[in-house]
Protein backbone atom coordinates (compact mmCIF):
# COMPACT_ATOMS: atom_id res chain seq x y z
CA UNK A 1 0.00 0.00 0.00
CA UNK A 2 1.57 3.47 -0.59
CA UNK A 3 0.01 6.72 0.20
CA UNK A 4 -1.59 9.31 -2.07
CA UNK A 5 0.27 11.76 -3.23
CA UNK A 6 -2.23 13.92 -4.27
CA UNK A 7 -2.96 15.30 -1.44
CA UNK A 8 -2.23 18.25 0.79
CA UNK A 9 0.06 16.38 3.55
CA UNK A 10 1.89 14.17 1.41
CA UNK A 11 3.07 17.08 -0.56
CA UNK A 12 4.33 18.48 2.34
CA UNK A 13 6.24 15.13 3.61
CA UNK A 14 7.44 14.75 0.31
CA UNK A 15 8.61 18.22 -0.11
CA UNK A 16 10.70 18.20 3.43
CA UNK A 17 12.02 14.93 2.87
CA UNK A 18 13.76 16.06 -0.58
CA UNK A 19 16.71 17.36 -1.06
CA UNK A 20 16.11 20.18 -2.73
CA UNK A 21 13.48 21.58 -0.02
CA UNK A 22 14.45 25.61 0.25
CA UNK A 23 16.15 25.69 3.00
CA UNK A 24 19.75 27.40 4.08
CA UNK A 25 22.69 26.56 2.75
CA UNK A 26 24.87 23.73 3.76
CA UNK A 27 28.80 23.96 4.88
CA UNK A 28 30.94 20.43 6.16
CA UNK A 29 29.44 19.26 9.74
CA UNK A 30 31.37 20.58 12.48
CA UNK A 31 33.01 18.09 14.69
CA UNK A 32 31.64 17.92 18.17
CA UNK A 33 31.96 15.78 21.29
CA UNK A 34 29.03 12.74 21.26
CA UNK A 35 27.62 11.54 23.97
CA UNK A 36 28.14 7.74 24.96
CA UNK A 37 24.97 5.47 25.84
CA UNK A 38 24.69 4.91 29.68
CA UNK A 39 26.17 1.43 30.85
CA UNK A 40 26.48 0.44 34.43
CA UNK A 41 30.05 -0.68 34.34
CA UNK A 42 30.97 3.08 33.85
CA UNK A 43 32.19 4.63 37.44
CA UNK A 44 30.29 7.75 37.32
CA UNK A 45 31.61 9.19 41.23
CA UNK A 46 32.80 12.53 40.49
CA UNK A 47 30.61 13.25 37.31
CA UNK A 48 28.39 16.41 36.89
CA UNK A 49 24.51 15.87 36.09
CA UNK A 50 22.55 18.33 34.49
CA UNK A 51 18.94 17.94 31.71
CA UNK A 52 19.20 16.86 28.91
CA UNK A 53 17.41 19.22 26.43
CA UNK A 54 15.15 18.23 23.67
CA UNK A 55 16.46 20.67 20.82
CA UNK A 56 19.29 20.95 17.80
CA UNK A 57 23.28 20.81 18.18
CA UNK A 58 24.52 23.97 17.21
CA UNK A 59 27.91 25.20 16.58
CA UNK A 60 28.98 28.58 16.62
CA UNK A 61 32.48 29.08 14.75
CA UNK A 62 32.64 32.76 15.41
CA UNK A 63 30.89 33.67 12.48
CA UNK A 64 28.61 31.18 11.08
CA UNK A 65 25.99 29.04 13.51
CA UNK A 66 26.03 25.60 12.07
CA UNK A 67 23.53 22.43 12.88
CA UNK A 68 25.29 19.35 13.89
CA UNK A 69 24.96 17.89 9.93
CA UNK A 70 25.90 21.46 8.35
CA UNK A 71 22.91 23.31 8.30
CA UNK A 72 23.96 27.55 8.42
CA UNK A 73 21.30 28.43 10.62
CA UNK A 74 20.03 32.24 10.19
CA UNK A 75 19.84 34.40 13.27
CA UNK A 76 18.02 37.59 14.34
CA UNK A 77 20.46 40.24 14.32
CA UNK A 78 19.58 40.85 18.31
CA UNK A 79 20.35 37.00 18.95
CA UNK A 80 23.42 37.10 16.65
CA UNK A 81 25.15 40.09 18.57
CA UNK A 82 25.26 38.13 21.49
CA UNK A 83 27.53 35.49 19.89
CA UNK A 84 31.42 35.53 20.86
CA UNK A 85 34.03 36.02 18.37
CA UNK A 86 35.50 32.58 19.28
CA UNK A 87 33.84 28.95 18.47
CA UNK A 88 30.82 27.67 21.39
CA UNK A 89 28.65 24.76 20.77
CA UNK A 90 25.19 23.76 22.13
CA UNK A 91 21.48 22.98 21.78
CA UNK A 92 19.03 25.53 20.42
CA UNK A 93 16.13 24.89 22.90
CA UNK A 94 12.67 26.54 22.94
CA UNK A 95 11.60 24.04 26.14
CA UNK A 96 10.78 21.14 27.01
CA UNK A 97 7.86 19.44 24.49
CA UNK A 98 8.80 22.05 21.94
CA UNK A 99 10.91 19.98 19.43
CA UNK A 100 8.48 20.27 16.53
CA UNK A 101 8.24 23.96 16.61
CA UNK A 102 11.90 24.53 16.60
CA UNK A 103 12.49 22.29 13.96
CA UNK A 104 9.62 24.08 11.99
CA UNK A 105 11.19 27.63 12.97
CA UNK A 106 15.13 26.52 11.61
CA UNK A 107 13.92 25.32 8.48
CA UNK A 108 11.56 28.50 7.53
CA UNK A 109 15.24 30.02 7.93
CA UNK A 110 13.13 33.36 8.94
CA UNK A 111 15.02 35.73 11.37
CA UNK A 112 12.54 38.20 11.27
CA UNK A 113 9.83 35.53 12.84
CA UNK A 114 8.32 36.92 16.78
CA UNK A 115 9.32 33.35 17.83
CA UNK A 116 13.03 33.41 17.46
CA UNK A 117 12.58 35.82 20.88
CA UNK A 118 11.73 32.90 22.90
CA UNK A 119 14.89 30.80 21.77
CA UNK A 120 17.82 29.98 23.93
CA UNK A 121 21.00 28.52 23.20
CA UNK A 122 22.51 26.30 25.86
CA UNK A 123 25.87 26.45 25.56
CA UNK A 124 27.62 23.55 26.34
CA UNK A 125 31.64 23.75 26.19
CA UNK A 126 34.17 25.74 24.17
CA UNK A 127 35.67 23.01 21.52
CA UNK A 128 38.99 24.89 20.76
CA UNK A 129 39.35 25.90 24.74
CA UNK A 130 42.54 23.47 26.83
CA UNK A 131 42.09 22.76 29.82
CA UNK A 132 39.50 20.80 32.00
CA UNK A 133 35.41 20.62 31.70
CA UNK A 134 35.64 22.57 35.04
CA UNK A 135 38.15 25.25 33.74
CA UNK A 136 36.22 25.67 30.31
CA UNK A 137 32.58 26.20 32.67
CA UNK A 138 33.97 28.79 34.57
CA UNK A 139 34.81 30.66 31.24
CA UNK A 140 31.96 29.83 29.92
CA UNK A 141 29.80 31.68 32.63
CA UNK A 142 31.76 34.69 32.21
CA UNK A 143 31.51 34.68 28.52
CA UNK A 144 27.61 34.44 28.77
CA UNK A 145 27.11 37.26 31.49
CA UNK A 146 24.73 39.71 29.87
CA UNK A 147 23.87 37.51 27.25
CA UNK A 148 19.90 35.97 27.63
CA UNK A 149 20.38 34.37 24.54
CA UNK A 150 22.84 32.50 25.89
CA UNK A 151 22.46 29.84 28.65
CA UNK A 152 24.29 27.34 30.85
CA UNK A 153 23.26 24.04 31.74
CA UNK A 154 23.05 23.77 35.87
CA UNK A 155 24.76 21.31 37.22
CA UNK A 156 24.94 19.25 40.02
CA UNK A 157 27.29 16.74 41.61
CA UNK A 158 26.53 12.68 41.25
CA UNK A 159 25.82 11.25 44.47
CA UNK A 160 24.52 7.72 44.00
CA UNK A 161 22.60 5.49 41.63
CA UNK A 162 19.08 5.40 43.40
CA UNK A 163 19.97 9.29 43.46
CA UNK A 164 20.24 9.64 39.84
CA UNK A 165 17.09 7.56 39.21
CA UNK A 166 15.01 10.00 41.35
CA UNK A 167 16.12 12.99 39.36
CA UNK A 168 15.58 10.79 36.31
CA UNK A 169 11.60 10.00 37.19
CA UNK A 170 11.11 13.51 38.42
CA UNK A 171 11.97 14.78 35.51
CA UNK A 172 10.16 12.86 33.18
CA UNK A 173 7.09 13.18 35.09
CA UNK A 174 7.71 17.22 34.38
CA UNK A 175 7.62 16.66 30.38
CA UNK A 176 11.90 16.12 30.23
CA UNK A 177 13.86 14.65 27.88
CA UNK A 178 16.87 12.91 30.17
CA UNK A 179 19.88 13.51 31.86
CA UNK A 180 23.21 14.40 30.77
CA UNK A 181 26.22 13.51 32.97
CA UNK A 182 29.32 15.19 32.40
CA UNK A 183 33.22 14.52 33.45
CA UNK A 184 34.37 17.73 34.95
CA UNK A 185 37.95 16.38 34.60
CA UNK A 186 37.68 15.89 31.00
CA UNK A 187 39.61 17.56 28.03
CA UNK A 188 37.37 18.52 24.62
CA UNK A 189 37.85 15.79 22.18
CA UNK A 190 35.43 15.92 18.76
CA UNK A 191 34.32 11.81 18.98
CA UNK A 192 32.26 9.88 20.92
CA UNK A 193 33.44 9.88 24.46
CA UNK A 194 32.60 8.58 28.31
CA UNK A 195 33.64 11.96 29.30
CA UNK A 196 29.29 12.89 27.94
CA UNK A 197 26.77 10.38 28.85
CA UNK A 198 23.11 10.27 28.05
CA UNK A 199 20.82 9.00 30.65
CA UNK A 200 17.51 8.09 30.03
CA UNK A 201 14.49 6.02 30.65
CA UNK A 202 14.58 4.70 27.26
CA UNK A 203 16.74 4.64 23.85
CA UNK A 204 15.95 5.56 21.07
CA UNK A 205 17.73 6.12 17.24
CA UNK A 206 17.21 6.85 13.72
CA UNK A 207 15.78 4.44 11.08
CA UNK A 208 15.26 4.34 7.48
CA UNK A 209 11.64 3.79 6.22
CA UNK A 210 12.20 0.67 3.70
CA UNK A 211 8.77 -0.38 3.25
CA UNK A 212 4.88 -0.39 4.91
CA UNK A 213 2.70 -3.44 6.84
CA UNK A 214 -0.89 -3.01 6.05
CA UNK A 215 -3.22 -2.13 8.70
CA UNK A 216 -5.96 -4.12 10.23
CA UNK A 217 -9.43 -3.73 11.88
CA UNK A 218 -9.79 0.42 12.28
CA UNK A 219 -6.39 1.32 10.16
CA UNK A 220 -7.68 -0.86 7.17
CA UNK A 221 -6.82 0.85 3.95
CA UNK A 222 -4.13 2.90 6.01
CA UNK A 223 -0.87 1.88 7.13
CA UNK A 224 -0.11 -0.17 9.86
CA UNK A 225 3.40 0.00 10.48
CA UNK A 226 6.18 1.29 8.97
CA UNK A 227 8.49 -1.46 8.10
CA UNK A 228 12.43 0.38 8.28
CA UNK A 229 15.92 -0.48 8.69
CA UNK A 230 18.28 1.01 11.08
CA UNK A 231 21.99 1.92 10.54
CA UNK A 232 23.56 -1.60 12.05
CA UNK A 233 20.86 -3.31 8.90
CA UNK A 234 18.29 -4.40 11.35
CA UNK A 235 14.60 -4.42 9.97
CA UNK A 236 12.08 -4.21 12.43
CA UNK A 237 8.13 -2.46 12.67
CA UNK A 238 7.11 0.65 14.17
CA UNK A 239 3.69 0.73 14.65
CA UNK A 240 2.69 2.45 17.94
CA UNK A 241 3.57 5.74 17.74
CA UNK A 242 2.17 6.67 14.57
CA UNK A 243 -1.32 9.22 14.13
CA UNK A 244 -4.30 8.24 12.19
CA UNK A 245 -2.88 11.52 9.96
CA UNK A 246 0.32 9.71 9.62
CA UNK A 247 -1.35 6.15 9.05
CA UNK A 248 -2.57 8.07 6.24
CA UNK A 249 -0.08 9.48 4.76
CA UNK A 250 3.13 8.27 6.16
CA UNK A 251 6.86 8.99 6.06
CA UNK A 252 7.75 8.41 2.07
CA UNK A 253 10.09 5.55 1.43
CA UNK A 254 13.75 6.49 1.81
CA UNK A 255 13.17 8.98 4.64
CA UNK A 256 14.29 8.92 8.18
CA UNK A 257 12.49 8.18 11.40
CA UNK A 258 13.11 8.77 14.98
CA UNK A 259 12.16 5.93 17.49
CA UNK A 260 12.78 4.79 21.13
CA UNK A 261 12.66 1.42 22.55
CA UNK A 262 13.31 0.08 25.60
CA UNK A 263 16.76 -2.65 25.20
CA UNK A 264 17.19 -5.60 23.27
CA UNK A 265 14.83 -8.75 22.27
CA UNK A 266 16.67 -11.80 22.54
CA UNK A 267 17.20 -11.77 18.38
CA UNK A 268 19.08 -8.21 19.45
CA UNK A 269 16.19 -5.86 17.82
CA UNK A 270 15.10 -3.08 19.51
CA UNK A 271 12.00 -4.10 22.05
CA UNK A 272 9.22 -1.87 22.42
CA UNK A 273 10.29 0.13 19.68
CA UNK A 274 7.75 3.25 18.86
CA UNK A 275 7.69 5.95 16.02
CA UNK A 276 8.59 9.53 17.63
CA UNK A 277 8.73 11.53 14.34
CA UNK A 278 10.24 11.92 10.82
CA UNK A 279 13.79 12.78 11.99
CA UNK A 280 14.90 16.26 9.33
CA UNK A 281 18.93 16.09 8.65
CA UNK A 282 19.27 19.34 10.47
Amino acid sequence: MKPNPATPLSLCLLLLSSPQAALAQQTSPPALLLASEYSQDIPLQGYWVCEKYDGIRAYWNGQQLISRNGLIISLPATLRQQLPSIPIEGELWLGRGQFGALQSLIQQQNPSAEQWQALQFMVFDLPEAAGSYRQRYQRLQQLIEGKPFLQLPTYQPYSNQLALERQLAELSDNGGEGLMLRDPDALYLATRSKALIKYKSYQDGEAEVVAYSQGQGKYQNMVGALVVKDAQGRLFKLGSGLTEQQRATPPAIGSMVHYRYNGLTSKGKPRFARFVRQYQAL
